[in-house]
């Protein structure tokens, strides 16, 4: 089970530091991708900050593992808790407005991806931690 985690936050790591740097990089496309409407140098700041500042740091604690097992339990409940608060702001978004486009439906898609493994995961890592001492 832990190889299996650490891989996942491997993954899921990785994945947003490429998306925080295309953020970075690209903030008109990226920008697009999700209806997202850069309005002068504030809007650009709001979206290098959040969109990409953000999404990198969050890579970088999802990569925590590699520096050592003793971090794998928190990196997955701190992703668990963070995909959470997307699915339920992405679902109340989905309620609350109308017009969204195809790229939002693809991010939510990869919340409640990363959210469900996410907990399945840290269950069967809390589960084994369990057996074993116990055992």
């Amino acid at each position: 089970m832990s190889r299996l985690s650490t891989l996942f936050c491997y993954i899921v790591g990785l994945m947003y530091l490429g998306l925080g740097g295309w953020c970075a990089i690209s903030p008109e496309e990226t920008s697009a991708v999700v209806g997202f409407e850069l309005i002068g140098g504030a809007g650009m700041s709001e979206f290098l900050t959040v969109y990409g500042g953000l999404e990198i740091g969050m890579g970088m604690t999802f990569l925590l593992p590699f520096f050592g097992t003793r971090f794998l339990d928190y990196t997955l409940l701190v992703c668990v808790l963070i995909h959470a608060n997307l699915v339920i702001f992405r679902t109340l978004s989905f309620v609350y407005y109308s017009d969204i486009g195809s790229g939002t439906y693809k991010l939510a898609i990869g919340e409640w991806v990363i959210f469900l493994l996410g907990i399945m995961l840290y269950r069967g890592l809390q589960k084994s931690s369990a057996l074993k001492t116990n055992n």
